[in-house]
């Protein structure tokens, strides 16, 4: 599926301060050579292919390339590497190695996930148009579709062969991934709509042309794919995806799954065995503290009782999206000025609030990060879901707020694409959800000391956020390694957080589609928090909380076991006053 680039809507400013340079050194030598290589390497033409190349020969090329990088990375002595040349030996060794299993295990023999898929990630193409060139690029891909959609079937049908395709369970409402493309007139396809605000100082002629151009491929291109996407789905793959849930019933599928808890923890030291146990003792510890706000509301009746009486009390809701999107706003806002006090360096990009585009919302996740490039002229986004209102609880509000926005996946992603030169591309550009999930989950703790919490149902709010990434522990593994029913995923999350039901459906589906990843957050959070006490039991007063947070940051996206080096190594300097 293609990477998260841009979005279209309006730029709304907030202010930030300061921006990243690394001043760590890095030396020459052979790594730099092998990073370069690296960096340098294209498997494909971007020209011919706009929107990327799928087919097995391409996945297989990709491997063999990663396969010969690790052995040159084998021949050097990390011994004389500096601490930033070490991280990206080892980032990079880790890097290569999900290149080689992603062809080894298949897996692009199922790009999709219960809230998206290659046909939905074409979304993401779609975001402003301000040069005549980035005009040029887009109707590129528009064109480029049909041979996009093409790859994708013939591998989804390997896929179905091969009994590696998603579940039927989780493609409920998976229709509108589509049908909302499939329109009448042109200029109401959502592809269209850049083209409705064109660049200023093209010539009459050019605008004629690009108008032209747009009308055709949206009527020859752009819908006739999604018809035939349609056709796919309904009258080829869904009756003929699997029946059973967890990924460990497919072909090498519990090789596989032990696979994806070693990426997503970034970690060979867990089994699901493990992290099934680490979440049920989380979520006995998370419970004992949101019955003790129960009882100092003073509140007649049960743990469940509560649950209902949040899920369906009004004040918990927004009346209209623009509601929902003022609050939101309102909360990130209060959220930026406290920065300054936590944080001692902050990224240049800004970001805006808006909400999660209509055609993916039914499925999608609350809110999300969308990030862009750092010489993008558009800004991050905190994606806010404003599809079925009385499912958006408020009171969760302000942790969705710090995880997707500031300190969270806005103010770490954007610090990582503006680290200075000694830190390679490719860094730049990682994402590991261990750390990345980590430090936003982290981050909604943090919240309670920026004082982002200011009722006793927000309280409650962010711990039930925390009572889900704890449950993500036990169901992922209880989905994919114990053999649970969704029936028993749903009551399990339903009686131990205050989600609405719509989310805590849409969720169940996520994690049945997408195996490991929702165990990262919780695995990811406790180590940092493990590592702050830490810091904080051993520096005593002469802990700094922005020095602290300076150390997790500015090497920018690392495995859990080279932050906790940083950290130990931080500690050290501070008590021998280096």
């Amino acid at each position: 599926m293609g990477r998260i680039a841009g979005i279209l809507f309006s730029i709304l400013f907030i202010l930030l301060f300061g921006c990243k340079e690394s001043a760590i050194e890095t030396s020459e030598g052979p790594l730099h050579d092998i990073i370069d290589s690296y960096e340098a390497y294209e498997s494909y033409d971007e020209e011919v292919y706009p929107l990327g190349l799928y087919t097995k020969a391409h996945f297989q090329k990709e491997a063999e390339f990663a396969r010969t990088t690790l052995e040159k990375l084998d021949a050097i002595d990390t011994l004389s590497l500096s601490e930033t040349d070490k991280i990206s030996y080892d980032l990079l060794r880790f890097k290569l190695q999900d290149i080689i299993d992603f062809f080894d295990f298949e897996r692009y023999l199922n790009p999709i996930l219960s809230d998206s898929g290659f046909h939905s990630s074409l979304t993401y193409n779609v975001r402003p148009l301000t040069t005549y060139e980035q005009v040029k690029e887009y109707l590129n891909k528009l064109n480029a579709i049909p041979d996009f959609v093409d790859q994708h079937f013939i591998n989804l049908r390997e896929g179905l062969e091969k009994g590696v395709s998603q579940p039927r369970v989780i493609f409920n409402g998976y229709e509108s991934t589509y049908n909302d493309h499939i329109v009448s007139s042109y200029e109401d396809s959502y592809y269209y709509s850049p083209f409705k605000k064109l660049p200023e100082g093209l010539s009459e002629n050019q605008v004629d042309s690009v108008l032209a151009a747009a009308k055709e491929v949206i009527e020859t291109k752009v819908t006739p794919q999604f018809k035939r996407i349609k056709k796919f789905f309904e009258e080829e793959y869904l009756p003929k995806t699997r029946t059973s849930l967890g990924v460990s019933e497919t072909p090498r599928g519990k090789e596989f799954y032990q696979n994806r808890i070693n990426f997503y923890t970034t970690s060979t030291d867990y089994t699901a065995d493990d992290i099934h146990q680490i979440g049920l003792n989380e979520v006995a510890r998370i419970k004992a503290q949101m019955e003790q706000i129960i009882k100092d509301l003073e509140f007649k009746g049960s743990f469940q009782d509560f649950l209902k009486f949040l899920r369906t009390d009004e004040q918990f809701y927004a009346k209209t999206p623009k509601e929902l999107l003022m609050i939101a706003r309102d909360m990130a806002k209060r959220a930026d000025e406290q920065l300054p006090r936590f944080f001692k360096t902050l990224p240049r990009k800004p970001y805006g609030v808006a909400p999660v585009p209509d055609a993916i919302a039914p499925k999608y996740t609350g809110g999300r990060y969308v990030g862009t490039g750092k010489n993008s002229t558009d800004p991050g986004y905190y994606w806010v879901n404003t599809y079925d209102l009385p499912s958006r609880t408020l009171y969760t509000l302000p942790s969705l707020t710090v995880h997707e926005a500031v300190p969270g996946h806005h103010l770490q992603g954007a610090l990582n694409k503006e680290l200075g030169d000694s830190i390679p591309q490719f860094r730049k550009n990682m994402y590991l959800s261990a750390y990345g999930e980590g430090w936003g989950l982290y981050t909604e703790f943090l919240a309670e000391e920026m004082g982002m919490y200011t009722t006793p149902y927000e309280h409650f709010g962010k711990l039930t956020y925390e009572m889900w990434r704890a449950c993500r522990l036990v169901v992922d593994t209880g989905i994919h390694a114990k053999g649970w029913t969704r029936e028993q995923v749903v009551d399990f999350m339903a009686s131990n957080t205050a989600l609405a039901l719509h989310e805590v459906n849409t969720e169940t589906d996520r994690y049945i589609s997408w195996p490991g990843q929702a165990i990262s957050y919780k695995m990811g959070e406790i180590k940092i928090r493990e590592l702050r006490k830490k810091a904080e039991a051993e520096l005593g007063s002469k802990f700094d909380i922005r020095e602290f947070h300076e150390v997790i940051l500015e090497q920018g996206t690392v495995t859990l076991s080279i932050l906790e080096n940083r950290i130990n190594n931080y500690i050290e300097r501070v008590k021998n006053g280096t």
